[in-house]
């Protein structure tokens, strides 16, 4: 196993711990298990970074994020002092005001932190697997929307507790929990702020399996080896924000318009090598490479 660097001044994370295999799958451990491993500013940033970078490390073909100890995230930290989000009170921020979301002082004093995060795993170019593995509530819950699959543990807890706090949903959680779990159901567990089982979770198809706890972690890892084993990275990147971003748009001949080019490119590329190993009876050998080798339509949302 090897570990992923964060780049800081310390030469690795403060609030994550990181294992690539061999395979090329990383799993992300949320790292404050006293804390049951509540999220921080500090969580946020370090998840941004570690999102950011998987994109431009050709290594890394999935990633697997679970939780230190018992818990996967308890939500934010609030035992912080002053705002406990992170945010500037001494501001009255307006929308326009989010233009421009790198603005630093937008980008420290208004921006939702759990948002941030949420952005990243959205841009990311790899398959990413939720393995929940204890209790997920708040951030903890909402983080998860962002990833492709979320596995649980029969111990696990997921709530959607903003309710309790006076507080809205984050981590542009509108935008993704509606889409996983339909819109009657989202808002009934928002609105009730109940912690859900896993065995609920599941039913109301936020999570695909329940699994019991101590093969958790090797379900997922598995699950990650079987969607990146012998699969193109380019091809994979693209189909990862094709189905995001596609399934958004107003009409299926956008999506075609992407498809087209998707194709296109792909089946001059590693489309030639997946075509001439069907033919010769073998596995696959994929050169392409999900950082330097995009085609040139990407990222089409650019243009928009």
């Amino acid at each position: 196993m090897r570990s992923m660097s964060a780049g800081t001044d310390a030469g690795g994370f403060r609030t994550l711990s990181t294992d690539l295999d061999d395979e090329g799958i990383l799993t992300v451990t949320l790292d404050r298990p006293d804390r049951l491993n509540a999220f921080t500013v500090d969580m946020a940033d370090e998840l941004v970074a570690l999102f950011t970078a998987v994109n431009s490390r050709d290594e890394v073909r999935a990633v697997v994020v679970t939780g230190a100890g018992r818990a996967f995230c308890a939500g934010m930290e609030l035992a912080a002092e002053g705002n406990v989000f992170g945010l500037d009170e001494s501001r009255q921020p307006v929308l326009s005001d989010l233009d421009d979301l790198d603005d630093p002082e937008i980008l420290r004093g208004v921006r939702d932190t759990g948002g941030r995060v949420t952005l990243a795993i959205f841009d990311c170019r790899k398959p990413v697997i939720a393995a929940v593995n204890g209790a997920a509530v708040g951030i903890g819950a909402t983080m998860t929307l962002a990833m492709d699959v979320r596995l649980a543990s029969e111990e696990a807890r997921i709530g959607f507790v903003f309710g309790k706090l006076g507080i809205v949903p984050e981590a542009a959680s509108t935008w993704f929990l509606p889409r996983i779990v339909g819109m009657a159901r989202a808002l009934e567990w928002v609105y009730s702020a109940e912690i859900l089982s896993a065995q609920e979770a599941r039913e109301g198809g936020l999570v695909s399996r329940v699994v019991p706890a101590a093969s958790l972690l090797e379900e997922a890892q598995e699950l990650a080896r079987r969607i990146s084993r012998n699969r193109s990275p380019v091809a994979v990147a693209l189909t990862r924000q094709m189905m995001y971003r596609n399934s958004a748009l107003p009409h299926p001949r956008e999506a075609h318009r992407i498809d087209s080019l998707a194709m296109f490119y792909t089946s001059t590329a590693d489309g030639r090598e997946g075509v001439e190993a069907f033919r010769e009876k073998r596995e696959p050998r994929f050169t392409g490479s999900a950082h330097t080798d995009m085609p040139p339509f990407y990222p089409w949302w650019d243009d928009e």
